[in-house]
Order: C-alpha cells, then structure tokens, then sequence
C-alpha cells in the first residue's frame, strides 16, 4: 500500500518522541468522527479522496510545544487495521497522522477491499477519553 501524503512520514517521527505517560485529553459529550464521502460497499478509483469529517469538538494543527487548545485535535486515518483503543495512536503505514489540522486527504490504495476509520487525537497523538473514533467504512478500489 502507498500513500500519496508525504507528512506520514514525518509523524513517525513526531510519535517517536511520545511518552507513554502522556495524559489523555478528555472529549467532549457527544463529539464523533466520520467520513463524509464514502459509504459501506461503495467502488473507488485510487487515488481516493477520504473527507474527514467531525461534530462536538473543533480540528487544531498538532503542535508539540504550543498549548493544550481544550476540546481540539487533528484527525487520524486508519487502514486496514483495527483502532486503537487506548493511549497512543501509532504512526506505520496504516496509522497516518494528520496534524497539520488537514480535513481531507487523497489516499493511494491498491485494488480490492479497505476499511477505514477515522480517530481523533489529542496534540500528543492521543486518544481522547473517552475515544472519539468512527464507524468503519469498507470500500472497493477497482483495478
């Protein structure tokens, strides 16, 4: 699987200088993730566009020595792979940080099945507490 987004990489990065001790910032009542523009079973070309989508709490660029802005995050895209549950989110080919505060990217997939979720971390690479993840979203990615 490759990805269009160069920024992956420098998550990895980004998550490497995490502590496992880093608090969980807490979510607000009500706040969810989703994708806008894909439904279950539906066929895509690659590249796919995923359009981020988020109600209950506001999108802030990561920003490792700037402040805590309360009930704010960047998005997370999984592939492939189930959410995480708790503590960090990781960053690997299918955890991919978002957190220039992007709501939106274009996703080099290779044809057939992909489930996707979308999770939304803290400034940390955290899960919310509790998690704010969405429903998973299995698409088709024709040849």
């Amino acid at each position: 699987m490759r990805f269009s987004y160069i920024g992956a990489a420098l998550a990895l990065t980004l998550t490497a200088g995490m502590t496992a001790s880093a608090q969980n910032s807490p979510s607000e009542e009500g706040a969810r993730v989703y994708v806008i523009n894909l439904e279950n079973g539906q066929h895509v070309q690659s590249p796919v566009l995923i359009q981020f989508g988020l109600s209950g709490m506001g999108v802030a660029p990561f920003a490792n020595d700037g402040p805590n802005t309360e009930n704010t995050g960047h998005h997370h895209l999984v592939i492939d792979a189930d959410p995480p549950t708790s503590g960090a989110i990781p960053a690997d080919a299918q955890h991919i940080h978002y957190g220039r505060g992007q709501t939106e990217a274009s996703v080099e997939l290779t044809p057939g099945e992909h489930t996707i979720y979308l999770v939304f971390g803290d400034m940390s690479h955290q899960l919310h507490n509790p998690p704010v993840i969405s429903e998973p979203v299995t698409i088709i990615v024709d040849p």
